[in-house]
C-alpha cells in the first residue's frame, strides 16, 4: 500500500519530530504549545542556521550543543520591560498590595520571568510600600542565559527611557533614577534591590509547585501555550498558592475557558488580577 503526504504534512510531522528530539534531549517539552507559535520560532532558527528542514534542524541540534543553546533560547518567550502595562502594576498598588500588608511575611513567585524586568519591577514596588524586606521573591524561567542576563540587572540605556514612563504611569511614588546606575550604553540595577531574589530554573510543563506563594506573576506566556497546557500550568499555579493568594496574568490571558476557573475569584477582569478561594477549615465548617 502507497501512502502519499502532502509536502504540508510532511512538515507537520518533521515539525512534531523535532520537538519531540528537543523533549528526548533535554527534558523541554515544547510540543504543546500553540502551533502557529512555535511553527514561527522553528522557521526563524531554520532560516537563520541556513538549514532547508526541520529534519536537518532536528540534527543538527542533538550534535551541536551551541546550537541546541541557541535554538533553546528562540523557544522562549523574553518580551518584557519594567512596569509592562502600568495601569497593571497600578491595580497591584491600589488592590493587592493592601491585602498583602496584611501578612508579616510574602513569598512572590515570578514563573517565566525571561530577562527580569517585571521582577525588579515588583522589588521597586515593594520597596515603595516598606515591604521589601518582609518579602522572598522567586524569579524562574526555562532559559538559563536568559535568567542568567536577569540575575545580573543590567539593560540597555535606551530602554530604561521607556521603563521610567512606565513606572511614572504606574504610579511609582520615587524618582526612577533612584533604583538603577548607569554609564554611556547601559543601566545596571541597584544591588540593594536584589536581595531576596532568588533566580532559579524552572520549567512550567514538567517542574513541580512553589508551595505557599502569596502571589503569582505568569504574565504573557500561557498565550504560547495549547489548551492542555494552560490547563497543566494554572493547576501548578493553584497548588502553589496559599489561600487567598493572588494570580496575575497578561492582559490577552484569561481563566474563563481553564478546567479550574471556579477556583478563583476576580480581583481585577481588566487586569487579569484573581484570587484563590478560601477552602474553609474543619473548624470553620463546624466539624471536628
Amino acid at each position: 500500500m502507497t501512502i502519499n503526504l502532502t509536502s504540508l504534512e510532511n512538515e507537520r510531522l518533521e515539525m512534531r519530530l523535532l520537538l519531540e528530539a528537543i523533549y528526548q534531549k533535554s527534558g523541554y517539552d515544547f510540543r504543546g504549545y500553540a502551533s502557529a507559535h512555535i511553527k514561527r520560532r522553528l522557521e526563524y532558527v531554520r532560516k537563520r542556521a541556513g538549514l532547508s528542514t526541520f529534519c536537518e534542524v532536528a540534527h543538527k541540534l542533538i550534535w551541536d550543543s551551541d546550537f541546541f543553546d541557541a535554538t533553546l533560547t528562540a523557544l522562549s518567550i523574553n518580551v518584557t520591560e519594567m512596569f509592562r502595562d502600568p495601569p497593571f502594576y497600578s491595580a497591584i498598588r491600589q488592590t493587592v498590595i493592601p491585602l498583602l500588608k496584611t501578612y508579616p511575611f510574602i513569598k512572590v513567585w515570578h514563573a517565566g520571568c525571561a530577562s527580569g524586568q517585571e521582577v525588579y519591577s515588583m522589588a521597586i514596588l515593594l520597596e515603595e510600600e516598606g515591604m521589601k524586606s518582609r518579602a522572598q521573591i522567586y524569579a524562574t524561567d526555562i532559559n538559563p542565559p536568559v535568567l542568567e542576563t536577569a540575575r545580573q540587572g543590567i539593560y540597555p540605556l535606551d530602554a530604561v527611557r521607556q521603563y521610567t514612563t512606565n513606572y511614572q504611569k504606574s504610579g511609582g511614588t520615587a524618582s526612577f533614577s533612584e533604583y538603577y546606575t548607569a554609564d554611556y550604553e547601559s543601566a545596571a540595577i541597584k544591588a540593594s534591590l536584589k536581595n531576596n531574589i532568588l533566580f532559579s530554573p524552572h520549567n512550567l510543563v514538567t517542574d513541580g509547585i512553589f508551595g505557599e506563594m502569596n502571589i503569582i506573576f505568569c504574565r504573557n506566556v500561557l498565550i504560547y501555550f495549547g489548551d492542555e497546557l494552560q490547563n497543566k500550568a494554572i493547576k501548578l499555579f493553584l497548588n502553589s498558592l496559599c489561600n487567598g493568594g493572588f494570580l496575575c496574568l497578561g492582559t490577552k490571558e484569561s481563566l474563563r475557558f481553564s478546567d479550574y476557573a471556579d477556583a478563583f475569584e476576580i480581583v481585577d477582569a481588566r487586569e487579569k488580577i484573581y484570587r484563590k478561594r478560601r477552602i474553609p477549615s474543619l473548624d470553620e465548617e463546624g466539624q471536628i
